[in-house]
């Protein structure tokens, strides 16, 4: 999700309080909503969107903004809301921050300086259940709302010979063996929930899905090797599923197929998000890109500054994007 933007501005076990450095809180800055925001999420009445510095702002008009109270500086990369009150946000350093007031005060869950490592997206199933995934293969999983976290190393998602030299070090020099895990495994861009099932999306082509509440994942047959940032569904509604990513490479499927079809079009602009409207999707890329598709047919429109749009949402019949410039709004056609 969005990593190769990450990487140009800033990408330089369980997890207890005491584990973690003092907080900082994020920079107050006078025009919050116009600095680097790279997600955005609708949550009840408010918008709530999040990016640089550890800057989160919200709003009820998306007009207004407010800038939240949040014991981190990193940049923030994703926000993911269970319901209008209890949300979860996450970033740089393995960092991960909650809500349970809409998103106007912000408590420090995990901090993991030392990992070097950002959180790339977030995503809770239930007020107890959540995931945070990042770079190299970071996955951790909580049962106690963010409480603790545990990390896991999904070697279900190596390729064969990965994992058959895995096994021999493990034993052979333990040490490596850490060293190794560490990076072995691609940058996990994209959680998602579907209807009956969890995906990942990632670099190197990575599609993985689980059917069990995330215990498991197997991998999906490859259908192109460049980074995908973004998946999204709504087979659960007999409609279809979409992955995109890196050059422009977008891919659909109907409800129930495996088979994957390529959109063809000739713009390069790196998708980093996508959702759907009405009966047609819209992705936003970088470049000031937006994609529409419907019914396999593909558009598009730029914004007129041409900066990279990372997130969207549909509020009042309005785009409200979040951007490499702060909030972004644009009118919908009936």
């Amino acid at each position: 999700m969005k990593y190769l933007l990450y990487a140009c501005l800033a990408y330089s076990a369980s997890c207890f309080a005491q584990d973690m450095p003092m907080p900082q809180q994020a920079i107050s800055a006078v025009n919050a909503n116009k600095t680097l925001l790279t997600d955005i999420e609708l949550a009840g009445p408010n918008l709530i969107a999040v990016g640089k510095h550890g800057v989160v702002i919200t709003s009820t008009d998306a007009q207004t903004w407010q800038q939240a109270s949040v014991p981190t500086q990193v940049l923030l990369t994703a926000v993911d809301f269970y319901n209008s009150d209890l949300g979860w946000a996450c970033g740089h350093d393995a960092t991960i921050i909650n809500t349970v007031d809409a998103g106007k005060t912000w408590q420090l869950q995990q901090s993991l300086p030392n990992m070097d490592k950002p959180c790339l997206d977030i995503l809770f199933t239930t007020d107890k259940q959540g995931y945070a995934v990042g770079a190299y293969g970071m996955f951790y999983e909580t049962n106690d709302g963010g409480q603790t976290w545990q990390k896991r190393f999904l070697d279900s998602l190596l390729f064969e010979e990965d994992r058959e030299y895995l096994n021999d070090l493990k034993d052979s020099d333990p040490e490596g063996y850490e060293i190794e895990t560490a990076s072995i495994l691609p940058h996990f861009n994209r959680i998602v929930k579907t209807d009956e099932s969890l995906f990942l999306a990632g670099e190197m082509g990575l599609m993985a899905q689980s059917v069990d509440n995330g215990q498991t994942w197997q991998r999906l047959e490859e259908i192109y090797m460049g980074s995908f940032f973004t998946f999204a569904s709504t087979a659960d509604q007999g409609g279809e599923d979409l992955v995109a990513g890196l050059r422009g490479n977008i891919f659909t499927r109907q409800a129930g197929s495996e088979q994957w079809q390529q959109i063809p079009h000739d713009n390069y602009a790196t998708v980093n998000s996508a959702i759907k409207y009405n009966n047609q999707w819209l992705l936003f890329a970088n470049s000031g890109v937006i994609f529409q598709i419907e019914d396999g047919q593909l558009s598009e429109q730029q914004m007129a500054d041409g900066k990279s749009l990372l997130d969207g949402v549909v509020f009042q019949d309005k785009l409200i994007m979040a951007s490499e410039n702060g909030i972004k709004v644009k009118e919908l056609n009936p």
